[in-house]
């Protein structure tokens, strides 16, 4: 059995990032305020943001935005033709099949000899209910504003988590599905490289990474906050062997993940203690 430590850096940037797209819904009264003032900007209206590094969306009507326009799928009728019985009102009769006769020669009970049967979509009126504006013929339209708090990490280990290297001959990827013993850990709005940690590369992919971060996520969003940590990783590597030839596996992270690279006999298993 041999140990070995090796340290992951992780750094999370909590952001906030705001869209805005034109909407509709049916128009039923309500509030109409477009060019009593200006409308504000994207970032001028408040939303109140959730706890730190907590996922979360939220849609907000911006003022001074909302006016009324003709629905344009029923051209401000409020119904459309049926599509089953392209507005006539009725269909060929499904009795006789329009033939006005039963398949005994007799007249046709269901729609009395006259090959035609009222449309039951429609009950008959040729027209519907225009889904659009739910039959009111207007439309309230609108701009909604979107905005979105998101922990910006990637779940790759090259990213934004860095493993200093280690001679365990464990695949670093392994190590982005435990935890270790925090060494160090700091939150701010923008936080600042670590300085005069013992492991050089350490050092190095904080700066590294905090860089990038604050590039990349301050072109289209606003960065409120942001935290790193180091922890400790241990791992141990176990040589054995199995019918006199040598084999390995891995003891990691604080959960005691194993990893065996060849294990030698598949159809049993077993426990590490």
């Amino acid at each position: 059995m041999q140990s070995f430590n090796t340290y992951r850096y992780r750094l999370e940037t909590f952001t906030e990032s705001r869209s805005t797209k034109w909407s509709q819904e049916p128009y039923k009264g309500q509030r109409v305020d477009a060019g009593i003032q200006r409308a504000p900007g994207p970032w001028e209206i408040a939303a109140q943001p959730p706890s730190y590094f907590i996922e979360h969306k939220e849609t907000i009507r911006v003022p001074y935005t909302s006016s009324i326009k003709k629905c344009d799928p029923c051209s401000g009728m409020g119904r459309n033709a049926c599509s089953s019985c392209t507005g006539t009102g009725s269909k060929v009769c499904s009795g006789c099949n329009g033939s006005g006769q039963s398949p005994d020669n007799e007249s046709c009970s269901r729609c009395h000899c006259s090959g035609c049967e009222k449309c039951g979509s429609c009950s008959g009126s040729g027209f519907n209910k225009c889904d659009t504006c739910d039959g009111n013929g207007q439309l309230l339209v609108f701009i909604n504003l979107k905005v979105k708090w998101s922990t910006e990490k990637d779940d790759f280990v090259e990213k934004d988590d860095f493993v200093a290297q280690d001679s365990s001959g464990l695949r670093q990827e392994k190590l982005g599905k435990v935890s270790g013993k925090e060494l160090f850990r700091d939150a701010q709005i923008m936080v600042y490289p670590v300085l005069g940690f013992p492991d050089v590369s350490v050092a190095q992919a904080s700066e590294r990474l905090i860089r990038h971060h604050q590039g990349k996520y301050t072109k289209n969003s606003r960065i409120l906050q942001q935290r790193q940590t180091v922890e400790l990783i241990t791992i141990t590597r176990v040589k054995y062997t199995w019918k006199e030839k040598p084999y390995v596996y891995y003891v990691y992270g604080n959960e005691l993940k194993v990893n065996v690279l060849d294990y030698p006999a598949t159809c049993c298993c077993c426990s590490v203690m």
